[in-house]
């Protein structure tokens, strides 16, 4: 953090070290020490989701390389019917259930037909891989939610480190911090660039000092790169809360009360509900090789639901075939629509653009930019580039904090944390509301909330014993 300025008379402290002044910014006194602390203590959980973010990031295109032998195929006239290519996966897993099928979006894709297994987690699915061209079954692999396994993987490492609902905590401490110590840290730039100007020097935000050395030419560095990530890191904070576990539940329930839901599409076939009219079964499930596929597509496409898509057979009596648009680069939408197999009309189905609300619309797209499907090869370089830089921010606010340390006595000596008294140069009414706030903004985002109480509980332990020791070596 920069040295204080216009500062008054010196006040005693608690820390170890000699005594030290409270700025007249007294919010810059506050907020330097919460930023030194979050980053300290929260950075090690911000440094593994970004590193695990960037690897993610590219996914997409890791998997295209990986698994290139059974996700592409080379043209071979004019490709087969849906329905043969899924007769052809079918003869490779006949104790299987088809459930639904991915078909090809362009002319050198391969199909994929997903199956339900009961050897595998119940969210994922066997899918294998068919060269729609020949019939060819190419191979197949376990699927969740159409990741393949290596992005399946990544999407765990980044979520929940692979262990599971307990490992979610780390990412949702990082994303619930993220933003606060971004916001924080611009704060105190900006402060820093004004103080300069006062002073006759260039006051820097964007550019760095090259004319500096040592902590001061890190502390460029590391503010003026958190400028231009600042955009970007309150993106991925405020998208990657939305579907944290505890904070995520309370954006959901906001989210539900504004009726701001993605809608639902209802895939019952009119006359068909559960309980049949007037007490009549309806009809049976889905012969699934019985289907016009093809015919499905073409309804679906006229209703809206372009490829590419994914149909989903249903699994229940009286339903119809689902067709919903998937991830495609610069694609807005997800329309989808329901086909009744066996006339191939068009029952139900949602529009983008009249059906979602404005929020659930921008959540959407928020989420698809934070996994990198929004805008394509530039969203995951993009990411990848804001992952990176936030490992060189981590850094180099270490390296800050290293250069700080005492110069006399053990060579490996921490730096000094600043100087207590920030809340105490406050007025009473100013304390009550950054109090209220805090509880706010705790009750919103609890992991953030418990570890601010649990570093403020600690910090005034520490002091009362250092003040304790003062005393008494007086």
């Amino acid at each position: 953090m920069p040295p204080a300025e216009n500062t008054v008379q010196p006040l005693p402290t608690t820390d170890d070290q000699p005594p030290q002044t409270i700025p007249k910014h007294r919010w810059r006194a506050m907020i330097v020490r919460l930023h030194f602390y979050a980053g300290v203590l929260v950075a090690p959980f911000l440094l593994v989701a970004a590193v695990t973010g960037g690897l993610y990031a590219l996914a997409p295109t890791l998997e295209r390389l990986v698994y290139g032998d059974i996700l592409f195929v080379d043209v071979q006239g004019s490709p087969l019917p849906l329905g043969d290519q899924i007769a052809a996966a079918q003869e490779e897993f006949p104790g299987l259930t088809v459930s639904g099928i991915r078909p090809p979006a362009g002319a050198t894709e391969s199909t994929r037909v997903y199956f339900v297994d009961p050897a595998l987690d119940e969210e994922k699915l066997r899918t294998v891989f068919v060269d729609p061209y020949t019939g060819r079954v190419l191979g197949d692999e376990p699927t969740w939610f159409g990741y393949l396994p290596m992005s399946t993987w990544l999407d765990g490492l980044h979520r929940h480190l692979n262990l599971g609902e307990p490992g979610r905590i780390y990412s949702e401490l990082a994303a619930s911090w993220l933003w606060v110590v971004a916001s924080g840290g611009l704060y105190l730039w900006v402060l820093k660039a004004a103080g300069d100007r006062r002073r006759g020097r260039t006051g820097r935000l964007l550019t760095v000092d090259r004319s500096t050395g040592g902590r001061a030419r890190t502390l460029s560095w590391h503010g003026a790169t958190g400028v231009w990530l600042l955009a970007g890191l309150l993106f991925l904070s405020a998208t990657g809360i939305t579907w944290s576990t505890y904070a995520g539940a309370h954006v959901s329930d906001i989210r539900s009360a504004m009726n701001w839901q993605r809608p639902q599409l209802d895939s019952t076939l009119a006359g068909h509900g559960d309980h049949g009219g007037h007490g009549v079964p309806g009809p049976a499930v889905v012969d699934r090789l019985a289907v016009d596929y093809d015919g499905v597509l073409a309804a679906a496409a006229g209703a809206g639901a372009r490829s590419p898509v994914e149909i989903t057979v249903p699994a229940e009596h009286g339903h119809g075939v689902t067709v919903t648009e998937i991830d495609e680069p610069y694609r807005w939408t997800t329309n989808s629509a329901v086909v009744d197999p066996t006339d191939l009309s068009v029952t139900a189905r949602i529009d983008y653009w009249s059906d979602y609300s404005l929020i659930a619309k921008l959540a959407d797209w928020g989420i698809r930019a934070h996994m990198g499907f929004l805008f394509g090869l530039v969203n995951q370089l993009l990411l990848l580039g804001i992952a990176v830089g936030l490992v060189t921010l981590i850094v180099r606010g270490y390296r800050m904090w290293w250069q700080r340390r005492p110069t006399r006595g053990s060579d490996w000596a921490f730096g000094r944390p600043p100087v207590r008294g920030g809340m105490r140069g406050l007025s009473p009414v100013v304390r009550l509301w950054v109090i209220a706030a805090a509880v706010a903004v705790g009750w919103f985002l609890p992991l953030l909330g418990l570890s601010l109480a649990a570093f403020v509980a600690v910090d005034l332990c520490i002091g009362a014993v250092k003040q304790r020791k003062v005393k008494s070596d007086v």
